[in-house]
């Protein structure tokens, strides 16, 4: 979702260049200069983005791991557990390495603030999620925050990075970003609905992870406000036995779910809001990408994975 988004925002607001056949061809190669090289095509830069934005997620999903003292990960068996928790950090961390040195190779000052934040962001969120007040873990607005700092704070600002990166004005480098923040809040909260109503196949984990780690996410603090009882067990952090099997049930006797999935709608529908917004499109190509970005932010709601 994260390098798609960002390069559709790259194709949505350029002259159509993706469009003629000869430089398409040409711009799908892979680039196989070095990350300390600087690229002078802005769409090898945009590109560069977009490597960049997934070693920044790769590296904290190891990171995340370790920490959460994960097994798996998409089905498989996380990095941590085939070769330690060590070897899951230094690979994290070489990651990060490798990111910050393609993005410095960018030259650009901005980016390269924007970018930094998403890091310092991250751990940001996760010392929130970790870190919390008994005030804090029942607080939506407190959830808002961490969840944007975690997740939608790297879409956001890789996607107004792209436009940066394409010498587009700040008005629209903050609508490309608009795009991003909301495209990510609503990833983040069907992801916490998928939680309770999905299956361990086919979301790659088990079920009530959330739960399970002590963390209290949309559906069940928007399902506290109609059953008291879930504000004990989310005070103390689902740990004794029995306690997740009872928020479940008690979530699913609510409307929690119902109202997460509507701020996620939301949210969606504000991200093509953001994309009707855009400048006149240059070519047809342009414009198709924008009904891309639409597709791919009314998706997001659908998904079951």
């Amino acid at each position: 979702v994260r390098s798609s988004a960002l390069l559709l925002v790259s194709s949505a607001l350029s002259a159509g260049e993706m469009g003629d056949p000869d430089k398409c061809r040409e711009l799908l190669k892979p680039d196989l200069r070095p990350y300390s090289e600087y690229p002078e095509e802005v769409r090898r830069k945009q590109q560069r983005i977009a490597e960049i934005t997934e070693m920044i997620h790769v590296a904290t999903l190891l990171h995340d791991d370790v920490l959460d003292d994960a097994e798996t990960r998409r089905g498989l068996n996380s990095v941590n557990k085939m070769f330690g928790n060590k070897t899951a950090i230094l690979a994290g961390d070489f990651l990060l390495a490798k990111a910050s040195v393609a993005l410095a190779a960018l030259r650009n000052t901005e980016v390269l603030i924007l970018m930094a934040t998403v890091i310092e962001n991250l751990v940001s969120g996760e010392m929130m999620q970790s870190r919390s007040s008994q005030e804090e873990r029942m607080s939506l607005d407190y959830y808002y925050r961490k969840t944007f700092l975690k997740t939608a704070s790297l879409i956001a600002n890789s996607c107004k990075s792209a436009a940066l990166l394409g010498n587009h004005e700040e008005e629209v480098a903050q609508l490309a970003s608009d795009y991003g923040y909301h495209l990510g809040m609503a990833f983040q909260l069907v992801d916490d609905v998928l939680d309770f109503v999905g299956s361990s196949s086919s979301l790659g984990k088990p079920t009530f992870s959330d739960l399970k780690s002590g963390i209290a996410t949309a559906p069940v603090l928007f399902a506290s406000l109609e059953e008291p009882q879930l504000v004990d067990l989310t005070l103390r952090k689902f740990r004794y036995e029995g306690d997740v099997e009872m928020a479940s049930r008690l979530v699913a006797k609510t409307s929690g779910v119902k109202k997460t999935m509507a701020v996620a709608e939301s949210h969606a529908m504000k991200a093509i809001k953001a994309v009707d917004m855009f400048p006149t499109a240059e070519s047809k190509y342009s414009e198709v990408c924008r009904d891309a970005l639409r597709y791919l932010a009314s998706s997001v709601t659908s998904r079951r994975t």
